[in-house]
C-alpha cells in the first residue's frame, strides 16, 4: 500500500507529539505538591475511553474488514482475532519482563520519591524507569503511526489519549532522579530522552513493514495495533487513574472519552 509523503510525515509528527508528552510530566512532577490529582484521574480516564473506543469501532474493525476482503469471511475473522491477542500478548509479555519497581506502569503516587533516602537507590530507580518507558514507548509509537496512516482524524485522537497517558509516565521519570541529584536539568532531559522511543517505534516500524506492505499485513497490523491499544487502557491508563484519585472520577473521564470520541466520529464521518 502507497501513502504520500504528506500523509507519512504527518503520522510521523503526531507519534513525535505523543512521545514528548513525558516532557510535560517531567515539569508538571518539578510541581507535585500543587498538581491536581482529580484532574490528572479525568484525564487518565478520559484517554483509556478515547482508545478503548477507537480500538474496538474503528481500528479492529477495519483490520478486520480488510483481511475478510483479502482472505474471505471465515480466514479474515480468524485472523483479525488472533492478530488482536497476539498485540496484547506482546505487551503483556514486555510488561511482564519489567520489574515492577522500575515499571512506569505499576502506579505510584507522584510525591512517592520524597520519602526515599538513599540517593543512589533514586538515581537507579528513575534511570531503570525511563528504561523501561522507552522499551513500553516502542509500540505504543508503532500503534499511534499505525493508526494516523490508516486515518488522519483517529491518529489526533490517539496521538491526544498517548499523551495524556505519557504524562505521569515523565512524572515517574523526573521525581527520582530530581531527588536524587537535585538537578531540574537532569530530570527533564531523562524523561524527554525516554519519550522518543515513541517516533523510534513509528520510524523502524515504518522501514521495516512499510516495503513489505500488503492489503491482508495492513489489516494484521490494524487488529495488532487494537490490541494493544485495549492493553494499555485496561493495565495501565485505569489502575493509575484510580491510584491518583477517586474510582467513580476515573469511570467519569472513560465515558466522557468514548462518548466524545463517538460524537466526533459521527460529526466528521
Amino acid at each position: 500500500m502507497d501513502y504520500d509523503f504528506h500523509t507519512i510525515l504527518f503520522a510521523f509528527l503526531l507519534t513525535l507529539f505523543a512521545g514528548l508528552a513525558t516532557g510535560v510530566g517531567s515539569t508538571i512532577a518539578f510541581f507535585a505538591k500543587r498538581t491536581n490529582t482529580k484532574f490528572l484521574t479525568i484525564s487518565l480516564g478520559f484517554s483509556a475511553g478515547v482508545m478503548i473506543y477507537v480500538a474496538f469501532v474503528e481500528i479492529f474493525v477495519k483490520g478486520r474488514e480488510v483481511l475478510v476482503e483479502s482472505m474471505g469471511d471465515r480466514q479474515g475473522w480468524w485472523v483479525a482475532v488472533l492478530a488482536f491477542f497476539a498485540g496484547i500478548a506482546l505487551i503483556a509479555i514486555i510488561d511482564r519482563l519489567i520489574p515492577a519497581q522500575e515499571n512506569p506502569h505499576e502506579a505510584r503516587k507522584i510525591e512517592g520519591g520524597e520519602e526515599e533516602e538513599k540517593s543512589g537507590r533514586l538515581m537507579r530507580m528513575g534511570t531503570m524507569t525511563a528504561l523501561a518507558i522507552g522499551i513500553h514507548n516502542f509500540p505504543e509509537g508503532l500503534a499511534t503511526f499505525t493508526a494516523a496512516l490508516a486515518d488522519p482524524q483517529i491518529g489526533i485522537a490517539i496521538a491526544v489519549a498517548v499523551a495524556i497517558h505519557n504524562i505521569p509516565e515523565g512524572i515517574a521519570v523526573s521525581v527520582p532522579i530530581y531527588y536524587a541529584t537535585g538537578s531540574k536539568r537532569k530530570a527533564f532531559k531523562l524523561s524527554f530522552l525516554s519519550g522518543l522511543a515513541e517516533p523510534v517505534g513509528a520510524l523502524v516500524g515504518y522501514l521495516i513493514l512499510m516495503p513489505l506492505m500488503t492489503e491482508s499485513l495492513m489489516g494484521i497490523l490494524f487488529s495488532f495495533v487494537a490490541g494493544i491499544m485495549v492493553f494499555i487502557s485496561l493495565d495501565e491508563l485505569l489502575p493509575a487513574a484510580e491510584k491518583y484519585g477517586e474510582h467513580h472520577l476515573s469511570i467519569y473521564g472513560l465515558v466522557s472519552g468514548m462518548g466524545i470520541m463517538a460524537l466526533s466520529l459521527l460529526l466528521f464521518k
